[in-house]
C-alpha cells in the first residue's frame, strides 16, 4: 500500500527524533546490560574499587580520604572529593582512580558542584579531562573536552547545588606497530543534551600531575595502555554518585551513541 505524504514525512520525523529520544541519558539513567556500578555512595565501593592515583604530585596515603555524606538534594550518600592535601587546587596530590583499567567504554556518572567556581574533573583512561568546573563556559570550562572542545551547549549545566550527568562513549586511540593510528574519540551528553559528537583527542594536558602520558612529549606521547576512570581532587567540594562503566569494542572509530 503507498504511504501518504503525511504518514512519510511523520515517520521521517520519528526516524530523525529517535536516536536522541532512545538515548538512556540523563540523571538517574539506569545501567546499560552487564555495566558495572562503580559507586553507589557506600564506603565499601569506594575502598572496593578505587585507589589513590599515585602519580609525582601524590601527597595523600590511603585509605582513601574522600569523605561519604549524605546527598544534599535528594535521599542516601554521596561520594565528596575532600583531602585536605589537594587544598589550593593542588590536582594529581589526591586523586582517586579505579583499580580496574578501560580501553573503549561507555560512563554514566553525576555529579554536583557545592560552591560557585568549585573544581573537579572527570579523566577518561586517567588521561583525558571532561571538565568539572563551575562558572567557566570556555575550553577549559564545564563539560569541556580539556582545552580541545569546550561546550557549545553551556544552559546544558544545572550550576551550583544542583545533580548533572554525563553520559560518555570513549573510543581509545588506536595503534600499529607501536605507533598512534587513530586519535582518541568521545561523544558526550550532558544532563540529557548531546554536546559533544566524535571529538578526536589529540593529547593529554595538564603535565604530568594530570595522569597517564601527561608527561610524555608535552602530553602528546600517547601509549597503547589502558587506563581507569579517575576523579580529580583540587580541595573543593563536588560531590559524586551513580556512576557506572560498560566495556566496549568499538571496532569502528565512531562514538555517536544511541543508546
Amino acid at each position: 500500500m503507498k504511504k501518504s505524504p503525511s504518514l512519510l514525512v511523520s515517520a521521517l520525523l520519528f526516524t530523525s527524533l529517535a536516536p536522541l529520544a532512545l538515548a538512556d541519558v540523563g540523571l538517574g539513567a539506569k545501567p546499560l546490560d552487564g555495566a558495572e556500578v562503580i559507586i553507589d555512595g557506600s564506603r565499601e565501593m569506594l575502598d572496593a574499587k578505587w585507589i589513590y592515583w599515585e602519580g609525582p604530585g601524590f601527597k595523600s596515603a590511603m585509605p582513601i580520604k574522600w569523605k561519604i555524606v549524605d546527598d544534599p538534594v535528594d535521599k542516601g550518600t554521596v561520594v565528596m572529593t575532600d583531602d585536605p592535601v589537594a587544598a589550593g587546587g593542588k590536582y594529581g596530590s589526591a586523586d582517586i582512580v579505579t583499580k580496574k583499567a578501560y580501553r573503549d567504554f561507555r560512563l554514566h556518572i553525576e555529579f554536583l558542584v557545592m560552591k560557585p567556581r568549585g573544581n573537579s574533573g572527570v579523566y577518561l583512561q586517567n588521561r583525558f579531562e571532561i571538565q568539572v568546573l563551575d562558572g567557566d563556559k570556555g575550553p577549559h570550562g564545564m563539560a569541556a573536552v580539556i582545552n580541545e572542545a569546550a561546550n557549545p551547549h553551556p544552559e546544558a549545566y544545572n550550576g551550583v547545588g544542583k545533580w548533572n550527568a554525563y553520559d560518555i562513549t570513549f573510543r581509545a586511540a588506536r595503534f600499529a606497530d607501536g605507533k598512534m593510528v587513530e586519535k582518541p574519540l568521545v561523544s558526550i551528553f550532558l544532563n540529557g543534551q548531546k554536546i559533544h559528537t566524535n571529538v578526536r583527542i589529540n593529547q593529554v594536558h595538564g603535565g604530568p600531575n594530570s595522569g597517564l602520558d601527561g608527561g610524555n612529549a608535552g602530553g602528546k606521547g600517547l601509549t597503547d595502555v589502558p587506563g581507569g576512570l579517575k576523579l580529580q581532587c583540587e580541595g573543593h567540594d563536588v560531590r559524586y554518585r551513580h556512576a557506572w562503566i560498560k566495556e566496549l569494542d568499538l571496532e569502528k572509530a565512531d562514538t555517536d551513541f544511541k543508546e
